[in-house]
């Protein structure tokens, strides 16, 4: 039986910088991917009475989790972030106070074989994160066209053998039905000519099919618009991504609104009537030394942190 746990990465550092304390103790925080609950019960210990937490996440298992702590204060929704507009107007919550994503997958979900996240144990090639919703990764196999299946890895996975891949998929597909993680790796291993050190071939294939099935970068693209939106003043937002598809996203979205285009300083402007962002820059961090060995898929985790400083318009994108 595989350990299904889940250890919180950067646990400590992404609440405290959610800066909980004094009258923000009785705030509203999201925490936008609820995982195992590492996060969401290190905040609840943060709040005051009147403090709340909504928790978001899209596998039911952890819904089943988070429906495990008894607080008033908390709440678990069966949703992706992406959605946390209708959520927070279905319940006349129109600022928040903090949110925090942890993004990727959990530690339970790829030590589980019958996710069919990993290709480490044999198990159904499913890859949905809610298994209630959209397509397998291999029905998604099975009916589209190479071009698309080589436009994915290559895009999400940053395979550049991903047009060998993805032809590999198709005549594989042929032969018999792609339904099984190490079936696919297998595909996967013949059409990857060079590794990676201490890298499976299949490694971005996984990846990108995985991302791509769950609409991983298109929620956190909606995600993080509709979070800025919803910030209250001095509300900050904490973000955790592990490869680069995410971090640049993530670091793109941040710049565009801590920075404005300055008008020609020529111009007979006042200084009170020069462009200002509306967001600032609190930090960004890495595991420690200490996490990673203990935690070995901590290692490509970043945490960055902005707080919104003004409602001027001007620093918007």
């Amino acid at each position: 039986m595989p350990d299904l746990s889940h250890h919180s990465v950067l646990l400590a550092e992404a609440v405290d910088s959610l800066a909980i304390e004094g009258e923000r103790t009785n705030g509203v925080y999201l925490d936008g991917t609820f995982g195992r609950g590492g996060h969401s019960r290190l905040i609840l210990e943060r709040l005051g009475e009147k403090g709340r937490l909504i928790a978001f996440d899209k596998d039911l298992q952890a819904v089943a989790v988070a429906k495990g702590i008894e607080d008033t204060r908390f709440e678990i929704v069966h949703e992706s972030f992406a959605d946390l507009d209708a959520v927070l107007d279905s319940r006349g919550i129109e600022k928040i106070d903090g949110i925090l994503l942890d993004l990727g997958i959990s530690s339970p979900q790829v030590d589980d074989p019958d996710r069919g996240f990993s290709f480490r144990l044999d198990g159904p090639l499913d890859m949905r994160m809610d298994t209630t919703r959209g397509v397998s990764a291999a029905q998604w196999l099975a009916s589209e066209s190479e071009q698309k299946i080589a436009e994915v890895i290559r895009e999400y996975g940053e395979e550049r053998f991903a047009v060998q891949v993805a032809k590999a998929i198709v005549d594989g597909r042929k032969a018999a039905p792609i339904i099984g993680t190490r079936q696919l790796a297998g595909i996967v291993a013949k059409a990857v000519k060079t590794r990676e050190k201490g890298k499976d071939p299949a490694t971005r294939t996984f990846q990108a099919i995985r991302i791509y099935v769950n609409k991983e970068l298109e929620d956190l693209e909606v995600g993080l618009e509709k979070a800025w939106k919803r910030l209250a003043l001095n509300g900050r937002m904490a973000v955790i991504s592990f490869h680069s598809l995410e971090d640049r996203i993530v670091k793109r979205f941040f710049a565009d609104r801590a920075t404005v285009r300055q008008p020609d300083r020529r111009l007979p402007i006042r200084a009170a009537e020069l462009p200002q962002a509306d967001m600032k820059h609190i930090g960004r961090k890495k595991p420690s030394a200490a996490e990673v060995a203990a935690n070995p898929r901590a290692r490509s985790a970043m945490l960055r942190v902005v707080e919104r400083i003004s409602f001027s318009g001007r620093g918007e994108a």
